[in-house]
């Protein structure tokens, strides 16, 4: 009988990079959100609200995607009539945007919906109705984010900082905050997004400091795919690696569900989420002698949607080839028009570069049927290379 390899991902270091910051829990609808619950990925969905039909569709796609927590626009009082229908069918957690008019805030409660979001900056006269929007979230059991935006900054602020600062959107944070607590409510979390990434890391850090509510982490109008991915990334990175942030939107200019991947991965890389699938691949230089951006874009093509912790290792020459795809699950090392095929570290076929995709995908299944029958999802499973 031939002895048992083991696959999946290398077992994540014993600690985090570190501790979690201690903060209170709450939850929105069905998902948890702070405490030790797991950082959840949310997104905002980009139709009209008044569209049932659509909004459910791209709630479904966002579902299908990963999303844990979605945010439906309510500018209007056709969006704010959408809601009940909306919530009722949406199979994750639905969150109420709402500027401008405290009036739909009392209609996304009435709805159903599982939190609403206020951005205290641009809603007039938002602190008068802080009393009565407390009683109707307490009464219903709907808890309240307090959204603060770089581009939305209460003017008050701005006429005492000069421009929204991190202790400006702090400050404005917790002001409402402190309003809301006047009534004993404390079902809230925060966030205070900026469209640059240090002010944003900041205020996120002071705003940590000075409170126990679970926070909101979202670099606010990020940009076009790359420059949005790279400035989420950057400062989700240097914030949840210190601990700080309980849920994420990445802010993208670009389909909803690309920013749901993103924030996934981003998690996956630190460890604080799952780790699936993994493509390894080299960046191509001079000593390649096959062409590496197609094999790997070929591989991840034909294993999209794979969820087990699977590590691919896609290389392109000898000089660091086999020694990438031993240490990965599963891995090629190409050369004088043939490929390697590494499991675990052993050579158990060499095949023509022509074959080199479909072997590596239907090695790739084999390894995922079987782990899935061994019940594995993460740490160190096994299968018997024969």
């Amino acid at each position: 009988m031939p002895e048992p390899v083991g696959l999946g991902l290398p077992t994540p270091p014993p600690r985090p990079l570190a501790e979690r910051r201690a903060a209170r829990r709450i939850r929105v609808g069905s998902v948890a959100v702070g405490g030790d619950a797991p950082v959840s990925v949310q997104s905002m969905t980009t139709t009209r609200t008044s569209d049932i039909g659509a909004t459910l569709q791209q709630i479904a796609e966002l579902t299908a995607s990963g999303c844990q927590i979605v945010r439906v626009a309510c500018p209007a009082q056709d969006d704010a009539d959408a809601l009940p229908v909306i919530a009722r069918k949406s199979r994750i957690p639905v969150i109420a945007d709402i500027h401008f008019q405290p009036k739909y805030v009392f209609a996304a409660i009435d709805a159903g919906c599982a939190a609403v979001r206020v951005n205290p900056g641009n809603i007039k006269q938002f602190d008068d109705k802080v009393k009565e929007i407390a009683k109707a979230a307490r009464d219903a059991g709907t808890p309240i984010r307090i959204g603060v935006n770089a581009g939305s900054l209460d003017r008050r602020l701005l006429e005492k900082y000069g421009r929204a600062t991190p202790e400006a959107l702090v400050e404005s944070a917790l002001w409402e905050a402190s309003l809301f607590e006047e009534h004993g409510f404390r079902d809230i979390k925060i966030s205070v997004k900026h469209n640059d990434p240090v002010v944003m890391i900041e205020a996120y850090r002071r705003l940590a400091a000075a409170c126990d509510y679970p926070l909101h982490l979202g670099v606010t109008e990020a940009g076009p795919a790359f420059q949005g991915t790279i400035k989420s990334a950057v400062a989700f990175g240097a914030l949840l690696s210190e601990g700080i942030g309980d849920t994420i939107r990445v802010s993208l200019s670009a389909p909803p569900a690309e920013e749901v991947k993103v924030g996934i991965q981003i998690l996956e890389s630190l460890n604080l989420r799952r780790r699936r699938l993994e493509i390894v691949s080299c960046p191509s230089c001079g000593r390649a002698q096959v062409d590496v951006y197609k094999l790997a874009d070929q591989v991840s093509a034909g294993l999209e949607g794979m969820e087990v912790p699977l590590r691919v290792a896609v290389m392109g020459c000898v000089v660091n080839g086999p020694g990438e795809a031993r240490e990965a699950d599963l891995g090629v090392a190409s050369g004088n028009g043939k490929g390697q095929i590494f499991v675990k570290g052993e050579v158990i076929k060499t095949v023509p570069e022509s074959k080199i995709v479909e072997t590596l995908i239907e090695e790739a299944l084999k390894i995922a049927e079987q782990m899935e029958k061994d019940g594995v999802t993460s740490g160190e499973p096994a299968v018997t290379v024969s």
